[in-house]
């Protein structure tokens, strides 16, 4: 497009010339929404048969590293993101929790398959019942268990919780699974449960 002669003369007056309206403007705040839901680095946390259907979703047939998450971090000080794969056991929710309180912040969860978010077919007293008792979870991805498009399905809808700043505040106390009313009539958020339509 031809600049007119003033258009010109005004960008050279104020040091401007090389620009030629290429620079864009935008709020911080959406910056650092868009930096954090493009830059989740998973924890490897496979408890169960749902960790195959998991690393299934980093290999290169469903190539989770289109969504820049293509490296499952080994410490949980690099990592943001906990995809819970697979039953917890009581003795595992301990080191579930503590792996979660060294990741940094901000941090997500995605609660993998059926036994991870219910208990599954192991209602017992070995099995945690949700993990959502040890970890507040941000998304469930249903099924026993899950394949990969499931599992992709709810990276990307956490993706768009973060965009949409639905995040921006971590839920309170440890479990937050659940809607809860408080006597005053005050409502917590309940995380989103995907599912194969």
């Amino acid at each position: 497009m031809a600049r007119s002669g003033a258009e010109k003369s005004g960008l050279m007056e104020h040091g401007l010339e090389g620009l030629n309206h290429n620079f864009v403007t935008g709020r911080l705040e959406d910056l650092v929404k868009w930096a954090r839901y493009r830059s989740c680095f998973p924890a490897t946390f496979g408890l169960a048969c749902c960790a195959i259907e998991m690393m299934g979703a980093g290999g290169p047939h469903y190539d989770l590293a289109r969504f820049g998450m293509e490296v499952f971090r080994a410490s949980p000080r690099q990592a943001d993101l906990m995809i819970v794969a697979g039953r917890v056991s009581q003795k595992m929710a301990p080191v579930l929790r503590q792996i979660y309180d060294q990741m940094m912040e901000p941090k997500w969860v995605i609660s993998m398959g059926v036994c991870a978010s219910t208990g599954g077919m192991f209602n017992n007293y070995a099995i945690v019942q949700g993990v959502d008792q040890v970890v507040p979870v941000d998304v469930y991805a249903p099924g026993c268990p899950p394949g990969p498009q499931t599992l992709l399905h709810a990276i990307m809808t956490l993706h768009q919780k973060i965009h949409d700043g639905e995040l921006t505040q971590r839920k309170v106390g440890q479990g937050a699974g659940l809607v809860i009313e408080q006597r005053d009539g005050q409502h917590f958020d309940a995380p989103v449960v995907i599912g194969r339509r």
